[in-house]
């Protein structure tokens, strides 16, 4: 599994799964979920009424991730995703891992071999971009040793602004 960097706007990607960092709700936000749901149009939201609707009432717990269609997106699927919000109380980092882990389990059911993932929970959930990088590039790492029969060939972090960019490229080495 090849790791690329790319500073740039993630509803641009041409991927086979965009990866949201979403909240529980599902319905849109801030950030890059706000962003996916206003590029993937009125699809993205209807899937994901849809999920809220049958088998997420409650919504979509942290660490978990479920696929829904990417509407207008260049890309085929969205994952949806909801990181952590930081606490310098909670060491709250396997629960951001997961999200990786269970994004790339999500994306290779449904075939992928192209995954463009955000920063999840560094915007306002807070977390430090840092330690977020080292977390998420450990995870994919992990998942890529662990699971030679992924089809996902290419998860690209997809980075808004100099400083996420600089922080992922340092945890890659």
């Amino acid at each position: 599994m090849e790791i690329t960097l790319v500073e740039g706007d993630i509803t641009e990607q041409r991927v086979d799964a965009v990866v949201n960092a979403a909240n529980s709700a599902l319905l849109g936000g801030g950030g890059v979920d706000g962003a996916i749901h206003r590029r993937g149009g009125p699809r993205v939201l209807a899937a994901c009424r849809e999920l809220r609707a049958t088998v997420l009432p409650d919504g979509l717990p942290a660490g978990q991730a479920v696929a829904t269609t990417a509407g207008d997106l260049p890309a085929t699927w969205v994952v949806h995703t909801v990181g952590p919000v930081h606490s310098t109380r909670e060491d709250r980092s396997a629960v951001l891992a997961a999200c990786h882990r269970n994004s790339l389990r999500v994306a290779a059911d449904l075939g992928a071999r192209t995954v463009a993932f955000p920063a999840i929970s560094t915007g306002v959930y807070g977390w430090p971009v840092d330690s977020a990088a080292q977390i998420a590039v450990r995870a994919v790492r992990a998942v890529a040793a662990q699971d030679a029969s992924t089809t996902v060939g290419e998860v690209r972090f997809v980075l808004f602004g100099r400083e996420a960019y600089q922080a992922f490229a340092r945890a890659l080495g």
